[in-house]
């Protein structure tokens, strides 16, 4: 599980940078660079600060290098019949751990085991100075006061480079099985979170066009139990289903009219929006293919208590931003403490 250990060469640059007030952007394997544009500065790039540094399957935790490929963790974890729980998007068939964290990227298990950052036990980085900073540990509970470690879930580079991450596995459910139902959209939204209040094992749900999907994880019996109790038909393709959700690539994501992702309440009715709708996470995460003008697509998703950000488009994409006054003040704090002289990714505006 050795791999190349390039941490002081990655401080070395970040020192230049900062003496020389040069910026950098700091690279992937790109596959999240849809999410945004083209950053201005040096390019960094960490792919080959990559490897496996510590895995133990009894203790369901893990260390790797921000560099390393998903799909070299994911391998080595189904090898032990263990997962990544929140179950992260790739994008792409390079697609490194640091970015994944860097962007908080979870898949369609996120409202029922957690997001990327809730599995985040600890991080290594080097800030604005050049400095290697390690926060967090490889336990749960390490942290006493605020857990800087999973501040870097979702900073997009801006606080620091990462160097290693340690992350909490969960094994893989004895059975998983995909049940659909044929109902609309407020039918869907109302019955997704009547299911999510009972004691079921739901592990994904979603609703597309006049379909709704529903994934049941866990004991064989807990998961006949719950298909006994919800009827509906098992689909047969059910795993390939929320990969294809998961990497967009269902028919819905294909095209170029803009791809909106709006965070709101689970409960949240139907919004009156035109364009075509993908209900995720059980009605919080809702994507919407819309050519509509963002003026009103942000004012109708801050009327429902949420937000909408540009996930993608033929032009640019926009990370999600701080939504209130005091977030976006912690937000410009926090980058100044860890980026004193705005070295990292400095053209992204997160505030």
């Amino acid at each position: 599980m050795n791999g190349h250990d390039s941490t002081n060469d990655i401080s070395t640059a970040v020192l230049a940078a900062t003496v020389a007030r040069a910026p950098l952007a700091i690279r992937g394997s790109g596959s999240k660079r849809f999410l945004t544009g083209d950053i201005k500065g040096t390019a960094l790039d960490i792919t080959g600060h990559r490897g496996i540094i510590s895995y133990e399957p009894t203790e369901l935790v893990l260390t790797a290098r921000a560099g390393t490929p998903l799909g070299e963790i994911e391998a080595a974890l189904t090898e032990n019949n263990q997962m990544l729980a929140f179950e992260p998007p790739h994008f792409g068939a390079g697609a490194t751990l640091g970015g994944t964290i860097a962007c908080n990227l979870s898949g369609p298990r996120r409202p029922y085991a957690g997001s990327a950052r809730d599995f985040v036990l600890g991080t290594r980085i080097v800030n604005g100075k050049g400095e290697i900073l390690k926060f967090g540990g490889q336990v749960m509970k390490n942290v006493a006061g605020y857990d800087v470690s999973r501040l870097m879930a979702g900073s997009y580079g801006t606080l620091g480079v990462l160097l290693d991450v340690s992350l909490k596995i969960l094994p893989k459910p004895a059975q998983e099985i995909t049940l659909t139902f044929q109902m609309g959209g407020e039918e869907a939204i109302r019955t997704m979170n009547a299911w999510a209040g009972q004691p079921l094992p739901l592990s994904a749900a979603c609703h597309l066009g006049d379909t709704l999907y529903v994934r049941l994880s866990g004991t064989d019996k807990g998961v006949r139990a719950a298909h006994i109790k919800l009827g509906g038909e098992q689909d047969t393709r059910g795993t390939a289903f929320w990969e294809e959700l998961r990497e967009h690539r269902l028919l819905f994501f294909a095209g170029e009219v803009p791809l909106w992702r709006l965070s709101v309440p689970a409960a949240t009715p139907p919004l009156d929006l035109p364009g075509k709708w993908l209900l995720d996470w059980g009605g919080a995460q809702r994507w919407l293919r819309s050519s509509a003008n963002e003026a009103d697509i942000q004012h109708t998703a801050n009327a429902a208590g949420g937000q909408a950000n540009l996930f993608r488009s033929a032009g640019s994409a926009k990370p999600a931003r701080a939504s209130t006054e005091v977030a976006v003040r912690l937000a410009r704090d926090l980058r100044l403490a860890f980026d004193p002289f705005a070295i990292f990714n400095p053209t992204l505006n997160l505030a």
